[in-house]
């Protein structure tokens, strides 16, 4: 699977389970790059060395894409937590 896919993918149950989408947002916000704004493309995107040091300390490997149900676990988790 790749990033694009597993972002439509979310996309789709987001757009299903509006509450879904919302702790995705969450998690979206939580991933994002600090000062986002000062730095083309002035989006608030998480930076490719932050997410593979996630990928490796979660799956042992710096290059996996996670599942779509463990991304939805995760938020769903986020979400209650606050």
């Amino acid at each position: 699977m790749t990033w694009v896919r597993l972002s439509l993918q979310l996309a789709a149950r987001a757009a299903i389970r509006p509450s879904l989408a919302v702790d995705l947002l969450r998690v979206a916000w939580r991933f994002r790059s600090r000062q986002w704004y000062r730095r083309f493309p002035f989006l608030p995107i998480p930076s490719t060395k932050y997410v593979r040091w996630r990928m490796h300390t979660a799956y042992g490997a710096y290059d996996v894409v996670p599942s779509v149900d463990d991304v939805v676990k995760y938020a769903r988790w986020v979400g209650r937590s606050g």
